[in-house]
């Protein structure tokens, strides 16, 4: 979603999939830089920005490509409409720029579906229980794109990216890394989590839980891409699959923990509480 241009393209291949009889919900991401672009416009204001603003700020990248994509369909004769994720409803928790989903309302989506409509729902955001729009961290619309899936039963869920799939590592790192053709959930949820940005694990987790197959493949060239599922269409013999890295995490030490009931939680519930991840205990 890079472009006006880009987005053109979008539109074709959705209109391939629709006029091959398929029923089609998009989930489009902001246009490349832009939620990047909105949040430092909230910085040159103030470094302590209040959360719930900064959603609203961001979630507006969502809200343009997903009219623009609905246009772009329309121009072509295909019947679209767009959707923001408080239309829909995609319920959230109040988590502000890193909420979860709890919920997602349908019926309105399947009966423009059986209308004959694409439907094109904003990624990376949701609404709270008291009507504030939320965000959903990086990755969002991919999280949006496997939740809503899960929600309408679709039988796949395929994420275009700047990739033509997952590598069995970072090929601008190492060139001659090779394309994994298929990857059990298990397996992509332990590369994503230390350090692999083809998927978030939010929507590996996610797509694991509620038995979604993922595609992903390449928004620009027609070629096959990695099948992340848990079936006997993930088999491999392979005894390594891949190896990841992240150069983004912090390592805290606790000296004079006393060796007592109670004291690792009183330790870990804060950090659970305001969603900080700790990914290793040593």
């Amino acid at each position: 979603m890079g472009s006006v241009e880009r987005i053109l393209n979008v539109a074709k291949r959705v209109t391939k999939w629709q006029k091959a009889g398929h029923q089609v919900v998009v989930v489009p991401s902001a246009m490349s830089g832009e939620t990047n672009r909105l949040l430092s416009l909230a910085k040159e204001i103030t470094a302590d920005a209040d959360p719930r603003e900064l959603d609203q700020i961001a979630s507006t990248g969502e809200q343009v490509s997903s009219g623009l994509l609905a246009l772009a369909l329309q121009a072509q004769g295909t019947a679209a409409i767009s959707y923001a994720g408080w239309q829909v409803v995609i319920k959230t928790d109040s988590a502000h720029t890193k909420a979860r989903i709890q919920g997602i309302e349908k019926d309105k989506v399947l009966q423009d579906l059986a209308n004959g409509k694409v439907v094109v729902i904003t990624g990376f955001q949701g609404v709270d229980e008291l009507g504030n729009i939320t965000t959903l961290g990086r990755g969002g619309s991919d999280t949006s794109a496997v939740a809503i899936a899960a929600a309408l039963g679709a039988h796949e869920c395929l994420i275009y990216t700047d990739v033509d799939g997952v590598y069995t590592t970072d090929p601008r790192q190492y060139k001659n890394a090779k394309k994994i053709k298929k990857i059990f959930y298990d397996e992509m949820l332990e590369m994503a989590s230390l350090g692999s940005k083809v998927m978030q694990p939010t929507s590996v987790q996610d797509a694991k839980l509620n038995k979604i197959d993922i595609k992903v493949k390449s928004s620009f060239i027609s070629k096959p891409g990695t099948l992340i599922s848990n079936s006997s269409k993930a088999f491999s013999d392979q005894i390594i699959t891949g190896i990841s890295s992240t150069k983004n995490d912090a390592k805290i030490t606790i000296e004079g923990v006393k060796d007592r009931p109670g004291v690792e939680a009183s330790i870990f519930k804060p950090l659970s509480q305001n969603l900080i991840n700790v990914d290793m205990v040593v």
